[in-house]
């Protein structure tokens, strides 16, 4: 059974592009995504879980494989997800906006920057052992890979919300405040 569209939100009539979401690891990008679709009556796709479902769990591409297989394995997963011609709200895995092409894709969409800080994703990690890129240790790597990355995230960003310290829904209603009205 679908559910109407949270009248608060715009009309998915309205919405004429991709609504992207991209971020740290473990910023809440699925499921902030997940819910503002749900809520606006939109479609949503989550490209880390496209990879899984042709290619299996990312841990074991990254051990069987190596980061740069999986990287080009994303990289295809987000084209296909932009080209559809379906406007859809869409998750980001955080390294996938590293690929110049992906950049370039982005252009054509509405990005949104989860930022967040370690304190704020730290249970998340802490408690995730399938994340190879945080391998061998997590709050070290998540810093580093936060440092090196936050600059492309805000060179992409058309709207940046600062998701420290909110519930999901609160996110969602900023979201919808600066998608609606135009406040950031």
């Amino acid at each position: 059974m679908s559910r109407s569209p949270d009248p608060r939100l715009p009309e998915p009539h309205s919405i004429r592009r991709h609504l992207v979401l991209i971020g740290f690891m473990a910023a809440g990008k699925s499921v902030v995504g997940r819910s503002y679709a749900a809520r606006a009556g939109l479609p949503f796709v989550d490209t880390d879980e496209l990879v899984v479902e042709r290619h299996g769990p990312i841990a074991d591409l990254f051990t069987a494989r190596g980061e740069r297989y999986f990287r080009e394995v994303e990289a295809r997963t987000v084209a296909a997800a932009l080209e559809s011609p379906v406007p859809a709200v869409i998750s980001l895995g955080g390294g996938a906006v590293l690929d110049s092409g992906t950049q370039q894709l982005l252009a054509g969409t509405t990005v949104v920057f989860l930022d967040t800080d370690l304190a704020t994703v730290l249970p998340r990690i802490s408690r995730s052992g399938h994340r190879p890129m945080l391998a061998p240790d997590p709050v070290r790597r998540w810093q580093e890979l936060a440092t090196a990355r936050r600059p492309v995230y805000e060179s992409l960003a058309d709207i940046t919300i600062d998701t420290r310290g909110l519930t999901v829904p609160a996110i969602i209603d900023r979201l919808t405040s600066v998608l609606t009205k135009g406040e950031d």
